[in-house]
């Protein structure tokens, strides 16, 4: 407790009595009466051979239950096992190499290492830090090439994250950092830790290469990363249909099922080759394990089949459909749940570009618009 705040009321004896109070405060000032604490007590660390000098081998980490004034900063000494000077602690607490350490020389250092706090007199503690010395890395990273569609209204991509790279390494203690080639960098960006793709806003319409590379210090592996944008038309959105699907996430169509399903689909909606299906976006039904799945299909000269005309082509091949995935529903009643006649019912589609939904998977990602859609009655 670091202070106390009294009220004391003095009290004559006369008649009637009378009195009157003061606040005494009352501050308990620290000792320097406790150690810093390492967490956890000891240490156990690794570091490659052929590291280069000034690798980071380990952070401490230590608190004092003091105040302030008597607890940090901290001041790190190694008191053993530094006798030839392989480490330097820097006055974070961060073990660095300072040598390039080899497997064949030693493969293991033990160091006892002292941090004492800022009170008067001084606390220390003590902290043991064992450091192996392994192998270089033996095996290259391994990448799974990774495909990422972009669904977005024309010119309004507002950017964000797009993807996810996966990588793995066979060797336990590697660490992989990802690049993205430099005249790429105007437009994506890679995260060098985690492997994320971010896309800068303004995307053209068209497809996108991207030269990455996944590193684990000693080998440089490439990964395929192509990124297809393609920017929706006003018109699609008056002559979309929705599927919905029964007990699927937006992850498992999109890693499981949306390329079989995109094909299937074509053969049974396509009256030409040269037709074109558009995914516009995919999207979870709220409050259920459903998922709507919103498209359109422009005709050779541009124009777009009518809702009509899909959805008795659908109905025709939904047997077929459900070959790849369940189906629960094709919206095709626009005022269902609504009182009013079929021919007084109106239906709009809103789509919000600046709200995108990012469905990633190891080797496919898709980003699209969420959409509104909207049911009324004219009568």
């Amino acid at each position: 407790i670091s202070g106390y705040s009294l009220v004391v009321q003095a009290r004559d004896s006369g008649t009637p009595p009378l009195s009157s109070s003061v606040t005494v405060n009352v501050d308990i000032s620290d000792v320097n009466d406790n150690s810093p604490v390492f967490t956890p007590a000891n240490y156990t660390a690794v570091i490659q051979e052929n590291k280069p000098v000034g690798t980071s081998i380990l952070q401490l980490v230590v608190t004092d239950k003091d105040s302030f004034h008597n607890g940090p900063p901290f001041t790190f000494t190694i008191l053993t096992g530094n006798e030839e000077e392989e480490f330097t602690l820097d006055p974070h607490g961060v073990l660095r190499s300072a040598v390039i350490f080899k497997h064949m020389v030693s493969t293991e250092y033990v160091l006892c290492v002292q941090a004492k706090d800022s009170g008067r007199p001084q606390q220390v503690s003590h902290t043991y830090i064992q450091v192996r010395v392994i192998e270089e890395s033996i095996h290259k990273p391994t990448a799974i090439p990774l495909e990422i569609f972009i669904v977005t209204m024309e010119d309004d991509f507002p950017g964000g994250v797009i993807g996810k790279i996966h990588a793995t390494d066979q060797d336990v203690y590697d660490v992989l950092t990802y690049t993205l080639k430099s005249e790429q960098k105007s437009l994506f960006k890679v995260n060098s830790h985690d492997g994320k793709i971010i896309a800068l806003g303004g995307l053209d319409n068209g497809k996108y290469v991207l030269n990455v590379s996944v590193s684990d210090g000693r080998f440089q592996v490439p990964i395929d990363v192509v990124v297809h944008v393609e920017q929706l038309l006003q018109e699609m959105l008056q002559n979309t249909v929705t599927i919905r699907f029964e007990n699927v996430s937006p992850e498992d169509f999109v890693g499981l099922h949306m390329h079989g399903f995109r094909r299937t689909l074509r053969n049974a909606v396509l009256s030409q080759k040269q037709d074109s299906l558009h995914i516009i976006s995919i999207q979870p039904v709220a409050g259920s394990s459903q998922l709507d799945m919103l498209f359109a299909v422009q005709m050779h000269g541009g124009s777009f089949y009518k809702p009509s005309f899909l959805i008795q082509k659908l109905t025709n091949a939904r047997r077929h459909l459900e070959n790849v995935i369940r189906i629960s529903a094709i919206l095709e009643k626009n005022c269902s749940g609504l009182d009013c006649q079929e021919q007084h019912c109106e239906q709009s589609l809103s789509i919000d570009s600046h709200s995108l939904m990012t469905y990633s998977t190891a080797r496919i990602s898709f980003v699209c618009p969420r959409f509104y859609r909207n049911v009324r009655c004219m009568c």
